[in-house]
């Protein structure tokens, strides 16, 4: 009975689902590091800015990629419709869960000050908006599959 109310979709769905979640959770990241850019001097912007590319792309080559084709080698082992939230595993959202909480915690509390907290989110929200073009690719294949 409870299969009938599970939103499932095809694995082919699923890779889009999952790269439009990346993508869009890494331009919210930036989106909120842009946000302190009035309370940076230049000198601290620039720092920023060049410290959340590098570590943005060190993130994204050396774990969120490894992360993502461990996803999408999981989705297309799916046959039928799956559940809509399957395109992380359960043990994920613990994770994503927790690194929200701390997120909002470093945000709102002022412990840590902004000018260090902006390259940690340009960083990880690079690295996030970069490893979804994999599930895109990946979905575009299927496509024309």
């Amino acid at each position: 009975m409870i299969h009938k109310y599970k939103p499932g979709v095809s694995r082919r769905w699923l890779l889009l689902l999952s790269g439009i979640v990346w993508s869009g959770t890494g331009i919210l990241l930036n989106f909120f590091a842009y946000r302190w850019i009035p309370e940076l001097t230049v000198f601290q912007f620039e720092i920023d800015v060049v410290a959340g590319i590098i570590l943005g792309t060190i993130i994204a080559y050396f774990g969120f990629s490894l992360v993502a084709k461990k996803n999408i080698r999981r989705i297309l082992d799916y046959s039928g419709r799956v559940c809509v939230f399957a395109f992380q595993e359960w043990k994920s959202y613990i994770l994503i869960a927790v690194m929200m909480t701390m997120g909002i915690y470093m945000r709102t509390t002022g412990l840590i000050p902004k000018f260090l907290l902006a390259p940690v989110y340009i960083g990880i929200g690079l690295a996030l908006f970069l490893t979804s073009f994999l599930y895109y690719k990946i979905f575009s294949q299927e496509t024309t599959s």
